[in-house]
């Protein structure tokens, strides 16, 4: 996600700038259609999946090799296509394969510094969007797994934002992202906790203590994954990755966080229980 804005001097700014106002519009007319896609079932789901990682394989190959539509690109984005459409038909570990192919392919086309940053593209791209269609995969519980991941990203990417901008105070990491502070990765925090406690609520047979140090942990992930990407920015003097989400930047400045928290929540799952992934993840069994 863009950065979260440390807090203005009184007087300084109007209290909702037209910038946030943009913001906050393009930010809930996507989770919207995300939330509607989720919902109507894997095929619209697969279609979102598949729409935002071949986006994001573009961004990235301009990102990191500053050309839009090369071979690289095109290796990328069949690969994770290849990826996804073999995850949505069930065979997830196939589609980590073509990732892992893909990646192999990437290291001979370039070198140095792109070499490696493009086979990591890969994985950055495919890797979330083989795990969210891992666990939307899994019924009853897809469904819930997968919003429970969305409500921490976005509530915890929201409330850091929030926090950092009210509050401001000590900066939490300013070489790599100058406006981000502590305020806002503990407001981060209790959204993630906010998010467990009420789908304890919505989940039957949920263990709510479990359900809240997991919301802690993922919004924890989120907000590393912000970081991370804010520092590939910034190794390439990049302010966003393009200006395709008004007020966000680009996809991957928007999904920065959900790439993160979907690999972490996914290989958490894998540990409980391989076969029932979403149902692992909610229940712990």
């Amino acid at each position: 996600m863009p950065d979260n804005a440390a807090a203005s001097e009184a007087g300084a700014a109007p209290l909702i700038s037209s910038n946030l106002k943009l913001r906050l519009v393009s930010g809930l007319a996507f989770a919207a259609l995300a939330f509607a896609l989720t919902y109507a079932g894997p095929i619209p789901f697969v279609v979102l999946v598949l729409v935002c990682a071949l986006v994001i394989s573009w961004e990235w190959g301009r990102l990191v090799r500053g050309v839009a539509f090369d071979l690289g690109f095109f290796v990328h984005a069949g690969a994770v296509a290849a990826g996804i459409v073999l995850a949505a038909a069930g065979y997830a570990a196939l589609g980590l394969a073509a990732l892992i192919i893909a990646a192999i392919i990437l290291v001979p086309l370039y070198m140095g510094r792109g070499a490696r940053l493009s086979a990591l593209g890969v994985f950055y791209v495919g890797l979330p969007a083989i795990a969210l269609l891992w666990m939307r995969g899994d019924e009853p519980y897809g469904f819930l797994a997968v919003l429970f991941i969305f409500a921490v990203v976005w509530g915890s990417d929201t409330a850091a934002y929030a926090a950092g901008r009210t509050i401001g105070g000590p900066k939490l990491w300013p070489r790599v992202s100058p406006n981000k502070t502590w305020a806002g990765f503990i407001g981060a925090l209790a959204a993630g906790a906010a998010s467990g406690a009420i789908f304890a609520a919505l989940v039957a047979d949920a263990d709510a203590v479990r359900l809240i140090l997991l919301g802690i942990g993922l919004a924890a992930v989120a907000q590393a994954g912000d970081l991370a990407e804010s520092a590939l920015k910034r190794l390439f003097h990049l302010k966003d990755a393009s200006d395709l989400i008004p007020g966000h930047g680009g996809f991957m400045d928007r999904m920065d966080s959900l790439v993160a928290a979907a690999t972490a929540a996914a290989l958490l799952a894998l540990l409980i229980d391989a076969h029932a992934p979403a149902r692992a993840l909610l229940l712990g069994v």
